[in-house]
């Protein structure tokens, strides 16, 4: 893809796992790579060991990735990629000094009191700064070793989009370029809930067939509610909705599934998030994911019964047994709703 835009610096927002292999792939691609994170004690691993112990242990860092706790520092970077958790990306970006250069949102979830979206709370906060979307089945310690991945890149411009491509893409890191910058962020939100349901039915010990149909009536809620905001089928059904959808909800390596599995096996739900170092954000995403919902009159019953364990209201095997009880109805009862995507896309 062509890449008509010069940069010489790129800029990462969020020392955590993605955030750090993020900026690992622009550091080895030849970038001058600065990697912004909260913990002074992550950055001074990265600069001193180059390495980020506390959230991507194993990995050898490029020399070339500096790291700061200072995010004014970011203000000489040409091209700027978020990967804070959902609910702090407005705090973060608002804390940031104005920027006009592109910025690539990487966060997966909706904003918990607004029910918008990152691009759309990053349009608010950060107005003059082009976006886009990076998303898909994207493990970060197998991006950071430089294993093949896939992911979407949307753009709501696409000759920006596939600039951007061109810089952020590499031999192991392929990137197809979408517009559907909509479709993308709700497949990336909503599978994070759907994968602690998943987890939940691992932890309890279900089987394989019990999991594949949790994910595949999983899908047919991300496809509702994206068809209520907009989403576009051809996206839902790609790496940033199914792929995306097929990876968390089947590896122990995603933090929403393993954190499922806990709540399987009888964790106690607010302990076991008090005691976690990363975000699963499926967790923060549910209740948010059941209001703007509730707001649009789409019935997410996986969703909700997510919710209900999280805040206690039913126990693991209960949440399952009412899922289990639901009517049986035909699949082509998705249809109309169904119907309504593909006319849009």
């Amino acid at each position: 893809m062509g890449n008509h835009m010069s940069v010489a610096k790129v800029g990462v927002i969020g020392g955590g796992a993605w955030g750090t292999a993020l900026a690992q792939s622009a550091a080895c691609a030849g970038y001058r790579a600065l990697l912004w994170a909260r913990e002074a004690d992550v950055v001074a691993q990265i600069n001193h060991d180059h390495e980020n112990r506390l959230f991507l242990p194993g990995i050898a860092l490029d020399p070339a990735l500096a790291a700061t706790g200072d995010l004014a520092a970011l203000g000489g970077c040409s091209l700027l990629v978020a990967a804070v958790p959902a609910q702090h990306m407005r705090r973060v970006l608002a804390a940031l000094p104005a920027v006009a250069v592109p910025l690539v949102l990487c966060a997966k979830g909706i904003e918990a009191e607004t029910f918008l979206l990152m691009s759309e709370v990053a349009a608010a906060v950060q107005p003059a700064a082009p976006l886009a979307v990076l998303s898909g089945p994207t493990f970060a310690k197998e991006v950071a070793a430089g294993l093949p991945t896939a992911a979407t890149l949307a753009c709501a411009d696409l000759a920006l989009g596939e600039t951007l491509a061109g810089l952020l893409a590499r031999p192991t890191f392929r990137i197809y370029l979408s517009d559907d910058v909509v479709g993308a962020e709700i497949g990336g939100a909503i599978k994070n809930v759907l994968a602690v349901a998943c987890g939940v039915v691992e932890g309890l010990g279900l089987g394989e067939n019990a999991r594949a149909a949790l994910i595949s009536r999983g899908f047919a809620e991300m496809a509702l509610f994206g068809a209520s905001r907009g989403a576009r089928l051809d996206t839902l059904i790609g790496l940033a909705g199914l792929g995306d959808l097929i990876l968390t909800c089947s590896s122990r390596s995603s933090r929403n599934f393993s954190l499922g599995v806990e709540l399987g096996r009888g964790g106690h739900p607010a302990r076991l998030m008090a005691d976690r170092r990363t975000v699963a954000e499926g967790a923060f995403t549910a209740p948010v994911l059941r209001a703007a919902a509730q707001q649009a009159g789409v019935a997410l019953p996986i969703v909700e019964a997510v919710c209900d364990l999280l805040d206690g209201t039913v126990k693991p095997a209960e949440l399952v047994g009412r899922l289990l009880a639901r009517p049986m109805k035909s699949e082509t009862a998705m249809r109309i709703s169904l119907d309504a995507l593909v006319d849009r896309s």
